[in-house]
């Protein structure tokens, strides 16, 4: 059956069409091959729906038991903190919290309590032992195993700047900062893969295997693409 694939999934932001596409690509894809999937956060929030992306990816995790990681994202973690303390609420409708609570129905308040409880149980990051997918990005001068919340689902820069300085002993697979151009930014020690969906871009994944750190290539609704690593 060969190496088993992974694919990780940049920020999906309500675009549950999108989703759809994209997974039905990579079963494709894998055809038949064991695969695992790695979605990086930020699921909610600026999309037209983002109760059935959560639907998704729970149907998703059932179907494939053991083989599907959620991530969560800043997003996830501004709409649990506005559902535990009003005075959160106003941060995360400035971040269209306002089209989640849409997605719930017309008029709806909060968002469905399953779909809380799913959110609260997502972890910050997945080590796989090639790779360490996260959110945001990390503290360079941290170790991995003690990198803080904070930066996990908000980090920019410096590490987007100088990740290629520094060997943290994983390539980095990442989100939160979007590609306006439509593509993946590959670099030496690091993958961003939110090439901006929500705005009119695809909803890209990461093709790895069990055998090289970085990506083999790339999926979204369209064409896959190669994806030498760098040298």
């Amino acid at each position: 059956m060969g190496s088993t694939l992974t694919f990780a999934v940049g920020d999906v932001h309500g675009c549950a069409d999108k989703l759809r596409r994209l997974v039905h690509r990579c079963e494709g894809h894998a055809a038949g091959q064991p695969a695992r999937y790695v979605f990086l956060g930020d699921y909610i929030d600026r999309g037209p729906d983002s109760r059935a992306v959560i639907d998704f990816l729970i149907g998703l995790q059932h179907a494939h038991a053991g083989a599907v990681v959620c991530l969560m994202g800043n997003h996830e973690q501004m709409a649990l903190a506005a559902h535990e303390s009003a005075s959160a609420v106003p941060l995360w409708l400035a971040n269209s919290g306002a089209a989640t609570l849409h997605s719930y129905g017309a008029g709806a308040s909060r968002i469905a309590a399953a779909h809380l409880d799913w959110m609260r149980g997502l972890p910050l990051w997945h080590d796989d032992g090639l790779r360490f997918f996260v959110h945001a990005g990390i503290d360079l001068a941290r170790p991995l195993e003690r990198q803080a919340a904070e930066v996990l689902l908000w980090m920019r820069e410096p590490f987007l700047s100088e990740c290629d300085q520094v060997d943290c002993g994983r390539f980095i697979v990442h989100g939160h900062t979007p590609c306006l151009t439509g593509e993946p930014d590959l670099r030496q020690r690091r993958v961003n893969l939110d090439t901006a969906a929500v705005l009119g871009g695809p909803l890209t994944a990461a093709i790895f295997d069990d055998t090289l750190a970085p990506p083999l290539g790339f999926l979204r609704e369209g064409e896959a693409h190669s994806a030498a690593p760098l040298t």
